[in-house]
């Protein structure tokens, strides 16, 4: 009886000896990783100058074990093509959106919504934080891939005519025909910040504009300043009301089976290439205000946003029911808990 117990002894534990090792072996940070990412976007683009932040220090943290393999401009794929790659395997990274990402998962197509972040800092505080850690993870296990961050792509402003008083509540915007490219979502965005929606396309926008045909349009600072809008209106209003980011995306598998500690490396090299992309775009958007100013231009740069983003969330509950109907209102409102 005496020698069973010894013997139950041992085997008990190799067994646990064994399950220890296994479980130490995968925590072993793997000698060489390859990672591959692909980008439509062009070399002078924030978010392309990041990914070689991104490149460079993953490779200098990791001692050279990790090797990033980089392809922009499209060189490999189109973006649908890339996107559809990291879902199958075949590549490792691509930038993802929440346009991109609400096929599968409804209710982040409300990240895209007016206001619901009033402005870069707002975007940042949720997405890179707790709330942007579920949401990642609800998109990781629907659809095989797992956003890792949210970098800084850019925010709509508002840009009118002389309509002969200035914005700066939603109330402003009665009878403003504000321009919309034509499609649901983008009609609801219109109706969100007050304006008497106008679809147009945007080759269209700065003759509409010069004969008024149209009142207004919104779009990113520098979309503004390469189809000289500037010519053609008088107000700029800093209303931030869409905060547009790209989201570096991983294939889910690949994150899987890299050990703890080099997820946190890649989250390391992750956060230094968001923060080279957020300022590389901020500062762009700052000397795009000074531009339009030195053109004359009216800035209103304290236009009331609490106000427009209450108008804006009882516009998609209810002229726009059709676009907000799988939206996460619970999650909304913790959102908007963290406006700074």
């Amino acid at each position: 009886m005496g020698m069973n117990l010894v013997r139950k002894g041992i085997v008990s534990f190799l067994v646990l000896t064994m399950a220890a090792s296994f479980a130490f072996a995968g925590e072993t940070p793997a000698k060489n990783v390859k990672l591959t990412w692909s980008s439509i976007s062009v070399p002078a683009d924030a978010h392309t100058r990041a990914m070689w932040v991104f490149k460079t220090e993953l490779e200098r943290l990791s001692e050279g074990r990790f090797s990033v393999e980089l392809y922009t401009s499209g060189q490999i794929f189109t973006q649908e093509g890339e996107l559809a790659a990291v879902r199958e395997g075949t590549l490792d990274m691509a930038y993802y959106s929440a346009g991109w990402t609400a096929e599968f998962v409804p209710y982040v197509s409300m990240l895209e919504a007016a206001y619901t972040f009033t402005g870069y800092e707002h975007m940042n505080r949720v997405l890179n934080g707790e709330i942007g850690k579920k949401i990642f993870d609800d998109i990781a296990a629907q659809t095989g891939v797992r956003p890792l961050s949210a970098f800084y792509l850019g925010t709509r402003q508002l840009n009118l005519r002389d309509i002969g008083r200035e914005v700066r509540k939603p109330q402003d915007m009665k009878g403003v025909k504000l321009r919309m490219p034509s499609s649901p979502a983008y009609i609801a965005l219109g109706k969100a910040l007050g304006g008497n929606v106008t679809p147009m396309s945007f080759g269209e926008v700065y003759l509409g504009l010069k004969t008024g045909a149209i009142d207004g349009q919104d779009n990113p600072l520098p979309t503004d300043k390469n189809a000289k809008f500037y010519e053609v209106t008088k107000y700029i209003i800093l209303t931030d009301h869409v905060v547009a980011s790209v989201w570096p995306t991983i294939n889910e598998k690949k994150w899987q089976s890299l050990s703890s500690s080099d997820r946190d490396l890649v989250m390391k090299a992750i956060d230094k290439a968001r923060e080279a992309c957020a300022k590389q775009n901020l500062d762009t958007e700052a000397g795009i205000v000074k531009f339009f100013k030195e053109q004359g231009m009216t800035i209103i740069d304290n236009p009331d946003k609490k106000a427009f983003a209450e108008y804006a969330k009882n516009s998609y509950q209810t002229e726009s029911k059709h676009i907000s109907a799988k939206w996460d209102w619970a999650l909304y409102d913790k959102i908007q808990a963290l406006r700074p």
